[in-house]
This record gives structure tokens, C-alpha cells and sequence, in this order.
């Protein structure tokens, strides 16, 4: 169901210095980096499992830089069909949700990765994902 999460941080240097250490006690590791030029809004580092030998993990938790005092958050939920992803941003416009981002592949985070973003009525980046192929 959920896919990925993310959190706001002030500082991301120092925000990655700290979950680095505290995610690393735990044997999650920083897998990945975007810059904002990437994302199209603020830098990010994701974090998860370190997958075995001939295996490709995806992040499940994220940082970004910017305001948290805003207490947005981002959560990702997993869906089978690209088709439900299209559903997904008609019915949460439909419901009052603001456009964060239209169905579409954005490859720079897997060649497959076929999403929809959207704002909640409360400002929270809400995503639909799948990841497999078309």
C-alpha cells in the first residue's frame, strides 16, 4: 500500500548527517540523491534496505529541503496499473485536490515509474505510483 514517505527538513546537509546516523543504526542507508533541478522543487535524499547482490531497491523514506514549519508530508501509495494512477489524480481533482504534478514516467527516479501527484485540501503531497512496465 504505501510505497514511499517523505519529511520537510531546514537543513538538508544536516538533516542527512542525522538520519544517515540514526537510519544507519538500524541498517537503512542513503540509496539516492535528486537535485531540485531534478525534481522540480527541492533537493532530496531517500533512504532504505541496501539490496542484496544483483538487486535494485527504491528509497522508502525521503528528506527534502525546505519549510517544515508548513508540516507538509509526502506519502506514496503503490498501485498495480498505470490506469490507477490516471483514476487516482481524476478523483482526488475532482474531490478538491490542487494538481502537484499530472500522470506521467518520470524515468529520473526508474525507468518505469509512472505517477501522479496531488496537494491535499491541507497542502500534503499525495502520490499515486507504479512501477511496473506499461
Amino acid at each position: 500500500m504505501i510505497d514511499h514517505t517523505g519529511l520537510v527538513v531546514t537543513d538538508l546537509a544536516r538533516g542527512k548527517a542525522f538520519y544517515t546516523a540514526a537510519l544507519g543504526a538500524i541498517e537503512l542507508r542513503l540509496l539516492k540523491e535528486f537535485p531540485a533541478s531534478v525534481t522540480g522543487g527541492s533537493d532530496v535524499a531517500g533512504y532504505g534496505e541496501v539490496a542484496p547482490a544483483g538487486e535494485s531497491r527504491s528509497p522508502e523514506f525521503w528528506i527534502s529541503n525546505g519549510d517544515p514549519g508548513s508540516n507538509r508530508v509526502h506519502v506514496a501509495f503503490r498501485v498495480a496499473q498505470r490506469a490507477a494512477v490516471d483514476a487516482f489524480h481524476r478523483a482526488a481533482l475532482a474531490a478538491g485536490g490542487r494538481d502537484n504534478g499530472g500522470p506521467g514516467l518520470r524515468p529520473h527516479y526508474h525507468p518505469d515509474y509512472y505517477a501522479a501527484f496531488v496537494l491535499d485540501p491541507d497542502g500534503h503531497n499525495i502520490e499515486a505510483v507504479c512501477r511496473d512496465k506499461a
